[in-house]
């Protein structure tokens, strides 16, 4: 037990320290959901703040987040330019399930699909949903594990104060 709590308190050691100094890794290739293929390095807002959320199908706490951001994200474009970037972590037995979860639930997220799930291990997301907000110059500044009703409210305030620090 002393071991897990040690290694709980490691791991989020290390996940603050990433998201006070990391950036975007930019050579993974991503697949868009019309069968293309894009490199991480893509992703980018023009300089006003990103939302990179890694999600699965299978994952209930996850459609939750989206689906409840789904609701608010025009107004949080609207007051801060802020982009959604969602990437499934879905493998190759359900990939396939990627677009049509994506158009059944109306997400109009910047959608990617991470097969072999190098930008996970890269951004070093143990478990969905994982959520990172990046600001204009490709820095993490936040990161936030799991989710339940009320995170979204945490999730804005951040990248209000991104986009207040960026001009936008």
């Amino acid at each position: 037990m002393k071991r897990f709590f040690l290694t709980v308190i490691s791991l989020t050691i290390g996940c603050f320290a990433m998201a006070q100094n990391a950036t975007l890794p930019q050579n993974i290739t991503l697949k868009a959901l019309d069968g293309s293929t894009v490199q991480s390095s893509a992703i980018q807002n023009d300089g006003k703040p990103i939302i990179v959320n890694f999600w699965a199908t299978w994952c209930k706490p996850c459609n939750r987040e989206l689906n409840t951001i789904k609701e608010l994200y025009e107004e949080w474009q609207e007051e801060t330019g802020v982009k959604i970037v969602a990437i499934s972590i879905d493998d190759a037995r359900s990939a396939s399930r990627v677009k049509p979860h994506v158009d059944g639930n109306g997400w109009e997220y910047e959608v990617y699909i991470d097969q072999n799930q190098d930008f996970k291990r890269a951004m070093n997301v143990v478990n969905p949903p994982h959520t990172f907000v990046i600001n204009g110059r490709g820095e993490i500044v936040w990161q936030h594990a799991s989710y339940v009703e009320g995170d979204e409210e945490e999730l804005i305030e951040v990248v209000r104060r991104v986009a207040a620090e960026s001009g936008n």
